[in-house]
């Protein structure tokens, strides 16, 4: 059981902890026919985030240490709006990585983020899966608790 499950189970609304596991099961059926991808998330200095690296496996990603070998780059820094990391994020990007040469460089809202919080983990499961897999998810999010940022 992953840990989602495990925080998930925790609700005592049966009809919120119904859905929640509903809407993780449609990704985890979706992603079994997928191939994995790698990803890589970063905070506002370019150092490792390890905050999402749960969710990022029960996505369909692959958690790198190396951002020169992710084919997404996930910037998400707790307490931080994707309207701070615009200012600073391209700075910090090298134009030779793999995501910023394929514009798959995500700024996720860490503003209030909360990871003990279930609602809050399966809406970041749902993002993260429409940032692996963009033809696949369309949770309507995008430009509310996560945006892509065009690199070129």
């Amino acid at each position: 059981m992953s840990f989602l499950n495990a925080v998930i189970n925790k609700v005592k609304d049966e009809a919120l902890r119904e859905q929640l596991q509903d809407r993780m099961a449609i990704i985890e059926h979706k992603i079994k026919f997928m191939e994995k991808v790698p990803v890589t998330c970063l905070d506002n200095y370019n150092k490792l985030n390890y905050t999402l690296a749960e969710l990022i496996s029960v996505a369909g990603g692959v958690l790198h240490d190396f951002v020169d070998s992710a084919k997404v780059v996930i910037y998400m820094e707790k307490d931080t709006t994707m309207l701070e990391m615009m200012g600073f994020v391209p700075p910090l990007l090298e134009e030779n990585w793999p995501a910023v040469l394929y514009n798959r460089v995500y700024l996720m809202e860490g503003q209030d983020f909360d990871a003990q919080d279930p609602e809050d983990l399966v809406a970041a499961l749902e993002d993260i899966a429409e940032m692996l897999y963009p033809g696949s998810f369309v949770f309507g999010n995008e430009g509310v608790r996560w945006l892509s940022f065009k690199t070129q």
